[in-house]
């Protein structure tokens, strides 16, 4: 059984995640602990499921013009521009220290054609210490008119069996909320190869600043990200679930343990905790403990027990 990188340990959190061993199910999201090395100071990774890395594309992006983040009632309105070293950079100069770390992780994957996302697994492929992928599937393809991958099932399937087909290694697909129904998205990352998917992705949003009557993101709209839309992330986890068989990680708006056995009842085999590391870089690592506190308090003896068992009564709609 894969298991990433070392030290993954067993007890009553641990799961697995196609394939792969995770001494718990909480995972820091990509873009919110940059490259995993940047964070080692404030976060202990040997108390965290796993790590996604910043997203990496074939050459280096700088970024939309700043401001990039801003405050919003109950979250966050980013637009960082998928600003990243390129992927070629990234191995030479992270994956050798990502190696190292005690805790399994994942290189976030995007691109603007399929062929984009094809050679950036194939470039990662021979790296040290990549337990998987997780492809950033809300993308416009520019040899499509523009149109997301995320929002198309027949464009999803496209890049997801063509990356299938050069990785060795696990391929999770990251949903974007942004669509009229989860579940065909879902569906088809699955018969397409994906051997799991995530979601929910940033919503599309907008700030004003009512003085200068302008955007408060420089780039005009950004995504909506923290407690505010968890509620609506859980739904869509939950529909997800019920679409596909392979195992589904649940992210929007995590900051307690309590938040993260919300998605494990719905159905999330684990989760990723983004937002909340901005005001509590070690958050992933307090929240897996607030979990085992709960599983105790519970008397709950393997959080596999937990997943999957959200009841409804007759007043279900």
């Amino acid at each position: 059984m894969l298991s990433g990188n070392a030290g993954v340990a067993g007890g009553r959190l641990a799961v697995d995640l196609c394939g792969i061993r995770l001494r718990n199910p909480i995972i820091a999201a990509s873009g919110t602990c940059a490259y995993g090395l940047e964070m080692e100071g404030l976060v202990d990774w040997s108390k965290v499921g796993g790590l996604v890395v910043k997203g990496l594309s074939i050459e280096p992006i700088a970024g939309n013009p700043p401001p990039r983040i801003c405050e919003t009632y109950g979250g966050m309105v980013n637009s960082i521009g998928l600003q990243n070293i390129g992927v070629r950079r990234f191995i030479e100069e992270k994956a050798p220290k990502l190696a190292r770390l005690s805790t399994s992780v994942f290189a976030n994957v995007f691109g603007y054609a399929v062929e984009d996302y094809v050679e950036v697994v194939a470039a990662l492929e021979d790296a040290p210490g990549l337990a998987g992928y997780e492809l950033n599937v809300s993308c416009p393809n520019t040899k499509h008119g523009g149109m997301f991958f995320s929002s198309e099932p027949r464009l999803l399937a496209e890049v997801v069996s063509a990356v299938k087909r050069r990785a060795r290694r696990p391929v999770i697909v990251k949903l974007s909320p942004n669509v009229a129904r989860i579940e065909p998205l879902a569906a088809a990352a699955e018969e397409a190869g994906a051997d799991a998917i995530s979601l929910v992705n940033t919503f599309l949003a907008l700030a004003v600043d009512v003085r200068t009557r302008r955007p408060r993101i420089g780039a005009g709209f950004g995504g909506l990200s923290g407690p505010a839309i968890k509620p609506i992330a859980l739904r869509l986890v939950y529909e997800a679930v019920r679409a596909v068989r392979i195992p589904v990680i649940g992210l929007g708006g995590i900051s307690t343990g309590a938040d993260a056995a919300e998605f494990l009842i719905a159905g999330a085999r684990a989760v990723q905790v983004g937002t909340a590391s901005f005001w509590d870089p070690g958050a992933t690592a307090r929240i897996a403990g607030e979990l085992d506190r709960f599983l105790s308090e519970e008397g709950i003896e393997r959080v596999s027990s937990l997943i999957g068992t959200l009841q409804f009564g007759d007043a279900r709609q």
